[in-house]
């Protein structure tokens, strides 16, 4: 079984850093750009119309986010 996967699991993780990360029922997904999220995004609400996503762009270490 796998185990559940959180954005906080995605904060922890320098994997992710400087990217768009989408997670919809446990599923990872990541863009570079805010265009590539837009794009992972509307095929995932066609796949699951009933599931919200999380979405959030994490920075990368050394970023001022005003």
């Amino acid at each position: 079984m796998r185990k559940a996967i959180s954005m906080m699991d995605i904060f922890g993780n320098p994997r992710y850093r400087g990217k768009h990360v989408i997670i919809p029922a446990g599923r990872i997904y990541t863009a570079k750009t805010g265009e590539g999220a837009e794009v992972i995004l509307e095929k995932v609400r066609k796949r699951n119309p009933n599931v919200t996503p999380e979405i959030a762009y994490i920075p990368k270490a050394r970023s001022l986010i005003v």
